[in-house]
């Protein structure tokens, strides 16, 4: 069963939450980041991103980077910019988006925010989708190491529980704490504190009837937060199991709530083939039907746009190109990898290849469509999104869903809540 734990959170004063919350660490880049600090020596992005402190081209993993986010972490402390709550509390995150997945209907999502169980993700309670890299791991492992801390959230999702969403819907019917519309993504972000003993012993209560959560996005954070634990846990000769680095910061989505949107390739080159020849050997696996200039967006499963030379099509895989008793092979990143990218394109490791790169659903066909038609790229392929169902199926059967599967909207904001491991 799922353990979960209030936790005193440290956070910005209301009147300063826009100056410091940011994006992700890793959805932007270095120049990015200086960018969007700019001139506001509050922002998130001199903790999570310390190397806009340093002349432009300074590596992300230099030492003197990791030692400045600690440097940063203290002045915010010290200067009242992060303020650390006095009691353990659990705290409730709205993201309020319009997304053309949606219908581009106003939808909010409601998350809790908890300190999950190390041990948990150690035992597969809590459940993984996808594979992770060492040198990922040991970069977020040194960030949450050297600041003590879990600057940032991880991204849970949580079969859905009437009695939790009976708890969230009461607190968002009253004032939040924060209350604002984030730039760049021009979502709507709101955080409630609960403070009340008898709701958090509610919440915790219910979290341990869960036989899983499942992480929807942050497998690399959770993977580094687990670890770390792990790490102070055999260094400390009276490790009791209750101290708080047994726990990381995790922010828990209803599963129904959650929106995946498509995440779509573009690559360099068709592998000698000329276009003819291309849609040829697709067709041994497809049916391929020109759609015309006009974007078209794949209408449902093991159905793709392909967009090349001007054009695009639809591709519908033939019956026994898929196994639908399979909980990968039934998917269509798998379907494409096997017959299109690594068949006849022969790319085939998808987190290493340089003739390949990936789009973020949010982005739109749009961008796949400027990125082909700029030269940059020779085609473009639009895939179906998975489901929250088949990636919580594909996480009970311990199975790893193939690279760049799954994109969710919106984004966590950082620096709303911090958890520190002491």
């Amino acid at each position: 069963m799922a353990i979960v734990k209030p936790f005193k959170g440290i956070r910005p004063p209301k009147d300063l939450v826009e100056q410091v919350e940011s994006r992700p660490y890793d959805v932007l880049d270095s120049e990015e980041a200086r960018a969007e600090a700019g001139d506001n020596e509050k922002s998130l992005y001199h903790i999570i991103k310390p190397e806009i402190d340093f002349p432009a081209g300074t590596s992300e993993y230099d030492p003197r980077v990791y030692e400045k986010a600690v440097e940063n972490f203290k002045k915010f402390r010290k200067n009242g910019w992060l303020v650390q709550d006095s009691k353990e509390q659990y705290y409730i995150y709205a993201q309020t988006s319009c997304l053309p997945a949606n219908g581009g209907k106003e939808k909010t999502q409601y998350g809790l925010v908890v300190g999950a169980y190390s041990g948990d993700y150690q035992t597969g309670v809590i459940k993984k989708h996808e594979l992770t890299r060492r040198d990922k791991e040991e970069d977020r492992m040194k960030h949450v190491r050297i600041n003590n801390a879990n600057i940032e959230p991880v991204f849970f999702a949580y079969p859905d529980n009437a009695t939790l969403d009976a708890l969230i819907m009461k607190y968002a019917a009253t004032q939040p704490e924060y209350d604002f519309v984030a730039p760049i993504d021009g979502f709507r972000h709101q955080l409630w504190v609960v403070s009340d003993d008898a709701d958090i012993s509610l919440i915790t209560e219910e979290f341990a009837k869960m036989p899983a959560l499942y992480i929807a996005d942050g497998h690399h954070r959770s993977a580094a937060a687990a670890l770390v634990g792990a790490e102070k846990a055999a260094q400390n000769p009276n490790h009791k199991g209750d101290e708080e680095y047994n726990y990381f910061m995790a922010v828990c989505f209803q599963a129904s709530q959650l929106t995946v949107l498509d995440y779509n390739r573009v690559v360099k080159d068709l592998n000698g083939n000329t276009s003819e020849q291309f849609l040829e050997k697709l067709s041994k696996n497809f049916t391929v039907e020109k759609k015309g200039a006009e974007e078209y967006r794949p209408q449902h499963a093991h159905e793709f746009s392909l967009y090349l030379d001007g054009e695009w099509y639809a591709l519908n895989a033939k019956p026994g190109t898929y196994n639908d008793a399979d909980p990968i092979g039934v998917l269509d990143v798998d379907i494409s990898s096997r017959l299109i990218l690594q068949d006849i394109l022969e790319i085939g490791d998808l987190r290493s290849s340089q003739r390949i790169d990936f789009v973020g659903g949010l982005r739109g066909l749009g961008e796949l469509k400027r990125r082909v038609d700029s030269g940059e790229m020779r085609a473009a392929l639009a895939l179906y999104p998975v489901s929250m169902k088949q990636i919580m199926d594909i996480a009970d059967s311990g199975n790893i869903m193939p690279p760049k599967a799954t994109w969710f909207e919106p984004k966590l904001r950082s620096g709303l809540v911090i958890h520190e491991l002491v």
